[in-house]
């Protein structure tokens, strides 16, 4: 029984470490002169995940309180990056780069209820696909194929974002590389 623990207990460090490292790349920003006077968390903690697998970015939900009437917006921006071969007729390969930023995810206007402002999740979305890094690729000319090298698609970087109504900039922002 005491080993089950003792196993159980190194599970949970290796996942407490894991978390951290994962999120390591992260950086949050929380400016209080971009909100009303007395802003605070009042349940949850603003923070975002990278799904390995997906690639999609998910930021939690929580609740902010003391924003009297403030609507506030929350965004999120992700950037992608995959490399591109353009090969000619003759068996010729050119690598390219290309990079194409995802579709902003956005809550809306939100309005807060008796000074508390309920802000929900977000998740990046779509990934973008083999076609669309294609699309934004450059050949040496109309005479070139086009071809995604498989597994190079991956998340560069993301943005979230929280800002209030009337003020001039974010009152969260959380950036993060892809670890």
């Amino acid at each position: 029984m005491k080993r089950l623990g003792f196993i159980a207990a190194l599970s949970m460090l290796l996942v407490a470490f894991s978390a951290s490292a994962a999120s390591a790349a992260q950086t949050t920003t929380i400016n209080p002169a971009n909100a009303p006077t007395g802003t605070h968390f009042q349940t949850g903690t603003a923070t975002c995940a990278v799904d390995a697998t997906t690639l999609l970015v998910t930021c939690s939900t929580y609740e902010l309180a003391g924003v009297g009437n403030t609507n506030a917006t929350g965004a999120l921006v992700a950037s992608y990056t995959a490399t591109v071969q353009c090969r000619n007729h003759g068996g010729q390969i050119v690598e390219v780069k290309s990079q194409v930023t995802g579709a902003t995810a956005t809550t809306g206007s939100l309005s807060p209820k008796n000074g508390r402002l309920t802000v929900p999740s977000l998740t990046s979305s779509p990934v973008p696909t083999a076609a669309d890094f294609e699309a934004q690729a450059t050949c040496p000319n109309g005479n070139w194929t086009k071809e995604t090298l498989t597994g190079t698609i991956t998340l560069s970087s993301f943005t979230y974002t929280l800002t209030f109504a009337g003020f001039e900039g974010a009152y969260i922002t959380i950036t993060g590389n892809d670890p």
